[in-house]
């Protein structure tokens, strides 16, 4: 038996299979477009190696689709099938693994919460509770789970940086805007390589409203990720997004089609960042062109297959826009999956999820009091359809928009004024106060928030 990078014992004689063992975590952790690259080498070599077989299922469950199902019961199966001959923290892995594969992350964090506290340096199992937390919301768990281990690690230890990252996130999700930015510059400084603590830091600025800073934090060349999977085009998501808050619309439609979306994907991330982006675009009045088109085939293409919460009302932005015949099959079809027992996403699909999905058709349709008296209730408990803050932000929008829409004027000035006291930086809000504001005659106070939204796009723009 050797050892891991970290010191974690591995079930395997092999010194190679060992080291491409290292060399697949640390590419996963860098969301390299090679980590399956360098599994298919170590599988190649022993196929029945149950950290490769695990991480292979875990990479498989990562894809976020029901069409992996198969291949990830094969890897479940290879890994179980010699459960009497590997670590109890091996073990517990296969078990956390077959847990994901059913839909239950409740089952599946309690066990990568039990290696982290017995191993805290399986950053692995870091990682995939923190993933996995995000995906349910649990801000708090973001950060806790990465607090928990940091005692346990220093530079000295391969994938140092990337802990920080998670403690950074879960520190700015939990609203702890300067420690999570200086968290996570450090760990970039430490490793260059490290996108979720660029991402994190890229979260901090978003949420604070400095949008110079995140545009200039931002700031790399097209192909600066060119090897990286499709989370690099969430980071470009985010640099459209401070674009998107000065004003900058035709930025924003240009970093659309040049980084977002540059070509068709089916991966579930490229689709959230693209009909979420679209989505704003058309809240705040731009006409997008034909761009729902695209989108819209790939939701229909996969009404049925639900893995992760989030994923559904994008379906839907893209379906309502342009598909709105197969609205209600989306629907139908997660009345349908919310029975399946166990399953995290099932278990929030009747309660949040159908609401949402109800609300976007709503919206679409011209029946912005149904949006109002769907959104309302829910505003204050999104959290657990998982994805950031930022993220989420899309359906406050759409409530301010709905409520503009439906003539609710005492309604969507709250709102509005809730939301310039909170994010005073963004050109779209201010020009939605100043219609808002003239729709009462208060001709003073609309001119007062148009010079407010020249200020920001001026100030992102020098």
């Amino acid at each position: 038996m050797l050892e891991d990078a970290r010191g974690l014992a591995l079930s395997t004689g092999s010194t190679e299979i060992a080291a491409l063992f290292d060399t697949t975590v640390d590419r996963y952790l860098e969301y390299r477009l090679s980590t399956m690259e360098s599994l298919k080498a170590l599988l190649a070599i022993d196929g029945e190696f149950v950290m490769g077989r695990c991480l292979q299922g875990y990479l498989y469950c990562l894809l976020a689709t029901d069409r992996m199902s198969k291949r990830i019961a094969e890897a479940l199966r290879s890994c179980e099938s010699q459960m009497a001959e590997v670590t109890p923290r091996e073990r517990e892995h296969v078990q956390a693994l077959r847990a994901w594969s059913r839909g239950d992350l409740e089952t599946a964090l309690a066990h990568w919460e039990s290696i982290i506290a017995a191993d805290p340096h399986d950053v692995l199992a870091l990682r995939l509770l923190h993933l996995n937390a995000f995906w349910m919301g649990r801000a708090a768990l973001l950060r806790d789970a990465a607090a928990r281990v940091m005692p346990a690690w220093d530079e000295s230890v391969p994938g140092y940086a990337s802990v920080l990252g998670m403690y950074a996130f879960g520190l700015e999700e939990c609203g702890d805007y300067e420690r999570a930015e200086r968290v996570g510059r450090r760990a970039v400084a430490l490793n260059g390589n490290e996108l979720w603590a660029i991402h994190a830091v890229a979260h901090t600025l978003e949420m604070q409203g400095r949008l110079r800073d995140g545009a200039a934090w931002l700031d790399y060349p097209q192909d600066a990720w060119h090897d990286r999977n499709p989370f690099k085009g969430h980071l470009w998501w985010h640099r459209a997004l401070f674009a998107l808050e000065a004003g900058c619309y035709d930025e924003v439609i240009e970093l659309y089609d040049r980084c977002v979306r540059p070509e068709p994907s089916e991966f579930y991330l490229d689709i959230q960042n693209a009909t979420s982006l679209l989505m704003r675009l058309q809240l705040a009045g731009i006409d997008i062109g034909s761009r729902w088109e695209e989108l819209a085939a790939y939701a229909e293409a996969h009404i049925d297959d639900h893995v992760l919460a989030f994923n559904e009302m994008h379906s839907m932005m893209a379906l309502a826009a342009v598909a709105p015949a197969s609205t209600e099959k989306l629907i139908a079809s997660l009345r349908e999956f919310a029975a399946t027992p166990k399953d995290y996403a099932a278990s929030v699909t009747l309660s949040t999820v159908i609401p949402l999905c109800t609300a976007i058709k709503a919206f679409h349709e011209g029946n912005y009091t149904a949006v109002l008296d769907l959104l309302r209730p829910l505003r204050y408990r999104l959290d657990c359809v998982g994805g950031s803050h930022a993220q989420r932000d899309v359906f406050t929008l759409l409530l301010i928009e709905a409520a503009l829409r439906a003539g609710e004027r005492t309604l969507a000035l709250t709102l509005l004024r809730e939301r310039i006291t909170n994010r005073p930086n963004s050109v779209t809000t201010w020009t939605r106060y100043a219609a808002a504001l003239e729709s009462t005659g208060d001709t003073g106070g609309a001119a007062g928030a148009r010079a407010q939204a020249r200020a920001v796009t001026a100030a992102y723009r020098r």
